[in-house]
């Protein structure tokens, strides 16, 4: 008797989905690689080669609805809180090209001692402990201050930011939308950015936000609305994202003992810890399209005018890409990862940002203990749509 098989189901609101999702992908690529959920009103694409080809098609797949699955974030409104994430071109060139002007490769390298040195704010603290936990008493903090300095927001308000940032992506359990606590904390923090851009107004810093308001391209600038859909962008991508590639790369360390020891035996091959933990289990895991025409797959046709998910988590796995996919392996080539950063004119502004705090802040940690361990009991997962990743993590060290 041959034992039956589960019908496969695709929820990504699914609290047990945010468990393990991998299990599911994989069956995705092999049973459904044009995947139709009509209940939930999405189509999903799972293999790298369609994933891959998904982000540099964005003529076919608009990004004009936004990247979010959840209904009431997606919709021509969208670019106010996604920025140019939310845009197709010549309107999202346009503003790239305007914001680029201010968030440069040098400002952000400029970044690099400040970042060491808030690292280490949070970092030596909890390491005299022995005893804490990874996202609340660093991972969660260090991204949020980084781009708070970037931005220019006063360090005794950084605190408050942070808190309204992790109420904006957070879902529980059963809810299929944007909650009224993130619509709550989404307003505050534009009005407070808001407040900011006003005073940056009347008199300029040396921060981003100012490089924002003075950024311009034959006599095109940036207006207030633009600038704050650009800022709260950077709390949203810039923020959760980086945290959760912090809190996967220690878990996934931890789990692996063979593969961290590459890294206490020589510390200077920490980037291929954090290449590896973006391809193994990136923290942005979906992002949504729009299709503006029929699309054909060898698998199926995508009618036109349906939101479609790109699974980024999956397309890492792919075996057709990547020889043992589900084997985490420092050091292999992962030129192919699509990682947390997207493809195609959508790459992300942010993954050099995003590559340097993670590089630096995980190589400090390797520096300053000869060991490490989680306390999986207390671990809990951070429950999104698109974002994975741990909402705590509490673990052990041995410091040096």
């Amino acid at each position: 008797m041959t034992a039956s098989v589960e019908p496969l189901t695709f929820d990504p609101y699914d609290y047990g989905f945010h468990e393990d999702p991998y299990p599911t992908y994989k069956r995705l690529r092999e049973e459904a690689p044009v995947y139709h959920n009509p209940d939930l009103g999405f189509w999903a694409l799972s293999r790298h080669a369609d994933v891959s080809t998904g982000f540099r098609d964005a003529k076919r797949l608009s990004s004009a609805n936004g990247v979010s699955i959840d209904p009431a974030a997606y919709g021509p409104h969208a670019h106010k809180t996604m920025s140019f994430l939310a845009m197709d071109d010549p309107r999202h060139m346009r503003m790239r090209q305007l914001v680029s002007k201010g968030f440069t490769p040098r400002r952000v390298n400029e970044l690099e001692g400040r970042i060491r040195e808030l690292t280490l704010q949070h970092l030596e603290p909890a390491l005299e402990s022995g005893s804490f936990d990874w996202i609340h008493d660093f991972a969660g903090k260090l991204p949020m201050d980084v781009i708070s300095e970037l931005l220019g927001v006063p360090e005794p308000d950084r605190a408050e930011l942070r808190r309204l940032a992790d109420l904006v992506v957070h879902r529980e359990e059963g809810v299929l939308d944007v909650p009224m606590t993130a619509i709550e904390s989404s307003l505050n923090l534009v009005v407070y950015y808001s407040d900011m851009l006003a005073e940056r107004r009347k008199s300029r810093t040396d921060d981003l936000t100012s490089a924002l308001l003075d950024a311009e391209i034959d006599g095109d600038r940036l207006d207030d609305e633009e600038i704050i859909g650009f800022m709260f962008l950077m709390v949203v991508a810039g923020n959760e994202t980086t945290t959760k590639l912090l809190g996967n790369s220690l878990y996934w360390g931890a789990k692996h003992p063979q593969e961290i020891a590459k890294i206490y035996a020589n510390p200077e091959r920490v980037p291929e810890w954090t290449e590896e933990s973006l391809r193994f289990d990136t923290s942005s895991q979906i992002v949504a399209r729009t299709s503006t025409v029929d699309i054909e797959y060898d698998a199926g046709t995508i009618p036109a005018g349906e939101k479609v998910l790109l699974l980024i988590g999956s397309a890492n796995r792919d075996d057709a890409v990547f020889g043992d996919g589900d084997v985490y392996n420092i050091g292999r080539d992962s030129r192919s990862t699509l990682a947390s950063f997207g493809g195609g004119p959508h790459f992300c502004l942010g993954a050099h940002l995003a590559r340097l705090e993670t590089n630096i802040a995980l190589r400090e940690f390797i520096d300053r203990t000869k060991s490490y361990g989680i306390d999986e009991s207390g671990a809990e997962r951070v429950h999104s749509t698109s974002v994975r990743g741990f909402a705590a993590l509490p673990m052990q060290v041995e410091a040096r």
